[in-house]
């Protein structure tokens, strides 16, 4: 069955469908594209009154229609976490959600440690690195893009950790490998891998060809006594049951515990569904 969580007060997926969601964000109302609403609209008439909607270009990409004035940045909260967010123009909002259903499991793993220490690769705007961070945990986080790892700053300094992050800019297999070669663990890892991208020497990344070379190098980085390791995934060609497999012959095969696999979805207040994002992979002792 499908995870979500469903106590958010700042963010709602109003309405799904024609490949497309309606969304409030804070106060604002947002349209724009999701290729797994595969089905019809059927409440129409909800889509017109929008403060910005996304509209995609025959030549790829796309662009923000204003219909209000909207802030570049503005902050929403879920629970004690807050997090900076923005229209940006490749249709996200710096923040993914759903990823609730994982701080959730975050919070509860670090809960009660100290002196815990969490890597974060691919951390995009720091999300999982705040929650971990607030959680006690000291985070080192990883992100190719200078971008990115700065919003991730002011993430962090909204939720008054950003002395307890460590923000480096590199590619990711890069810093794997000299951590092996430093000796340097960690208690908790999170990663969130790309469906494709390019490698240390341009070569072509296809998550489906090169997930398990990556979890399998990336766990030597694991203390003796690790506390968890998340990984999630948005390419439909790795499925719960792939990932299960691929952290049973890993992970569980080195320190037992028990991995937990499964989709991810968001809530959708105004039909009775929910809307898959993606899917995820956790082992914890």
């Amino acid at each position: 069955m499908v995870k979500y969580v469903d106590d958010w007060k700042d963010y709602k997926c109003v309405d799904t469908g024609s490949g497309e969601k309606l969304e409030i964000i804070g106060n604002v109302r947002v349209r724009r594209p999701d290729p797994w609403c595969i089905w019809s609209k059927q409440n129409k008439q909800v889509w017109d009154d929008v403060d910005a909607y996304y509209h995609r270009s025959n030549s790829g990409g796309g662009y923000w229609e204003y219909r209000k004035n909207i802030n570049e940045f503005w902050n929403i909260n879920y629970r004690n976490y807050k997090f900076r967010v923005s229209l940006t123009p490749f249709k996200h909002i710096g923040l993914f959600p759903e990823q609730a259903y994982n701080w959730n499991f975050i919070e509860e793993k670090l809960s009660g440690t100290k002196d815990k220490k969490v890597l974060n690769l691919f951390a995009y705007t720091g999300a999982a690195s705040i929650v971990a961070a607030k959680s006690g945990a000291s985070v080192t986080q990883i992100d190719a893009s200078r971008g990115m790892n700065e919003w991730a700053k002011e993430n962090a300094k909204l939720n008054g950790v950003d002395n307890k992050i460590r923000f480096i800019t590199d590619d990711v297999i890069k810093f794997v490998e000299r951590e092996i070669r430093r000796g340097n663990k960690y208690d908790g890892i999170i990663m969130d891998p790309p469906s494709y991208g390019r490698g240390p020497n341009k070569e072509l990344w296809r998550l489906e060809d090169n997930l398990y070379e990556l979890i399998d190098k990336t766990l030597q980085l694991l203390s003796d006594e690790p506390i968890f390791f998340i990984v999630n995934c948005y390419s439909s060609g790795i499925t719960p049951l792939i990932l299960e497999n691929l952290l049973n012959n890993t992970i569980k095969n080195k320190y037992n515990g028990q991995v937990e696999t499964n989709e991810l979805g968001l809530p959708v207040n105004n039909q009775n569904i929910i809307l898959p994002c993606g899917i995820y992979g956790r082992w914890s002792k």
